[in-house]
């Protein structure tokens, strides 16, 4: 095909729009606290972070189009009628040609993520696409065998794992179960009809055993040569054992087999823990052992939930880099991490980095006004737990871990920074204590009848730049 038509093809692939996901990671429903002390403790510390950032980079930043699944055949995707499907995955795969991300500095992306306020991150080190974007010898699909393979820091999962490492983040490996590149999971003998592997597993036990082979060894390559890890975060949760397959799993929008697709996770985990000591495996969706918190992607539970689990949101509307992004307010994902904490999880929020290895600017200017917010106010987000009274109106409250201490977040729906007074009722301070509206870091009068607690604010609240949508008191609990 001429290069002309191929540019076309490039310019209608940009302006498609993809549905929402179609269910693809719903929420699970059953949570199983893990036995292992070390795993223990460090899900503690992890309850402590609070706020993470998601990095999603891969193939698909190169045309900026949805991670991975426009080659995924399932009729909730859109592509353009004209092109042939197996032309498209093969126009996909050719990206590695054009992928050389030559202004990628990781250092910059940590910068980001902790003037942002964030504490822990999660990289992806292989999308469902199967390109991997560190140093595998499992497969020559990778960053580091394309035109970035001459690059110094082509092995790129190592370098941004060490430049978190230094800004004090907790370290999470993205690892996606299925991988539509491998022979062992989308055989070429037959089509690729949706994202499961496309053969009878039961019929090609040898071909499945080189499957989980390859998964087992790639991430003993991320476990055994990328220094400490702390959270192994697997995608992909249609790839599971039979057992766990039930009516939820089936209404996620994709014939999910009868057969087994699980990948010996507990051989896998024995591999991880021993090289990664306490480290948290989050399985997403297939409840038991392996799934240490829960992920519920895009949305934040209606409810309070007793047990660790971070809401997935997006600062833009994609999860990778695409074209024309349009990126919520610091004051919207504010107000999103106040409910999400006050509920029991942490957020975390995903930003795509563009195909030449830098931040969108746009989203770098986002996270540093989140970051100004979570500088004052980080006493009322980082290190709590819940309270049984967490909600009253536009108020979010969390407490300290020893009890003693309560945290409010009260949010404006649209900034509105004229309110003299804020009331809210129930978690009603010691009394005759001090409450400190950290904003400023300064006490404010309060008064309280018949449970309605009154706060009156401060005139100099009006030209303090690091209000960005919400005020934060914390006082000491009744």
């Amino acid at each position: 095909m001429k290069r002309t038509s191929w540019v076309i093809i490039l310019i209608v692939l940009l302006t498609l729009k993809v549905k929402a996901q179609n269910g693809v990671h719903q929420q699970s429903t059953v949570y199983e606290w893990p036995a292992d002390k070390e795993v223990r403790a460090k899900l503690d510390k992890w309850e402590d972070q609070k706020f993470g950032m998601l990095i999603h980079w891969g193939l698909y930043a190169v045309p900026g189009i949805i991670e991975s699944w426009q080659i995924c055949s399932e009729n909730w995707i859109e592509r353009d009628s004209t092109i042939a499907y197996e032309d498209y995955k093969k126009w996909y795969w050719g990206l590695k040609k054009d992928f050389n991300p030559i202004k990628f500095n990781p250092d910059e992306w940590a910068k980001a993520g902790k003037d942002a306020g964030m504490k822990y991150m999660i990289f992806t080190t292989k999308h469902h696409d199967g390109f991997s974007m560190f140093d595998t010898k499992e497969s020559d699909f990778s960053i580091a065998t394309g035109p970035f393979a001459n690059n110094p820091k082509k092995d790129v999962a190592k370098y941004v794992f060490d430049a978190f490492r230094k800004q004090g983040f907790m370290i999470g490996a993205y690892f996606s179960k299925p991988d539509w590149h491998s022979q062992y999971f989308w055989w070429s003998k037959y089509a690729t009809p949706d994202r499961n592997a496309n053969y009878d597993i039961r019929k090609n036990p040898w071909r499945w055993n080189q499957f989980k082979q390859f998964a087992f060894n790639q991430i003993s390559e991320l476990m055994h040569n990328y220094g400490t890890i702390d959270i192994l975060w697997l995608d992909g949760g249609w790839v599971r054992p039979s057992s766990t397959v039930n009516d939820e799993v089936r209404s996620w929008g994709a014939a999910i087999p009868e057969w087994d697709q699980q990948i010996d996770m507990p051989k896998i985990a024995g591999m991880a823990r021993a090289a990664q000591p306490g480290l948290l495996m989050v399985d997403r969706t297939v409840h038991g052992p392996y799934e240490n918190y829960q992920t519920p992607e895009q949305k934040i539970p209606e409810k309070q939930l007793d047990h660790p689990w971070e809401s997935c949101l997006t600062l833009g509307t994609s999860w990778g880099y695409v074209n024309n992004e349009t990126y919520k307010s610091a004051p919207e994902v504010i107000r999103s991490l106040a409910e999400v904490v006050a509920k029991g999880g942490s957020l975390l929020l995903g930003v795509g980095p563009k195909p030449d290895g830098t931040l969108p600017e746009v989203a770098v200017s986002r996270m540093e006004e989140i970051g100004s917010w979570m500088k004052t106010n980080g006493k009322a987000i980082y290190g709590t737990r819940i309270t049984a009274n967490y909600h009253n109106g536009n108020t979010w409250f969390t407490q300290n871990k020893d009890g003693k201490t309560i945290n409010a977040v009260h949010c404006f729906s649209k900034d509105d920074l004229s309110l003299k007074i804020i009331e809210w009722k129930g978690n009603v301070p010691a009394k005759g204590s001090k409450m400190t509206l950290l904003n400023l870091n300064k006490s404010v009068r309060w008064e309280v009848k018949d449970d309605v607690v009154k706060v009156y604010l401060p005139e100099s609240l009006k030209t303090n730049p690091a209000v960005y949508g919400a005020l934060a008191f914390t006082y000491p609990a009744k």
